[in-house]
């Protein structure tokens, strides 16, 4: 079906973001301290992440 075929490689790449995000926000922490919006949105995304997974495999 073209349709899940399109949600696993969008749910794929949110999960690559928000990996990518983890990643540069803590490099971001590491290097010049901490912000909170920084941390507040990869927060977001990572629940838009699950969001997308769980409607996914619903």
């Amino acid at each position: 079906m073209p349709g899940s075929h399109n949600g696993s490689s969008s749910t794929k790449t949110m999960g690559v973001l928000t990996v990518g995000g983890l990643v540069a926000v803590t490099a971001y922490t590491v290097a010049l301290g901490s912000n909170g919006w920084l941390w507040f949105g990869w927060v977001v995304l990572g629940l838009i992440t699950l969001a997308m997974v769980a409607t996914r495999s619903a």
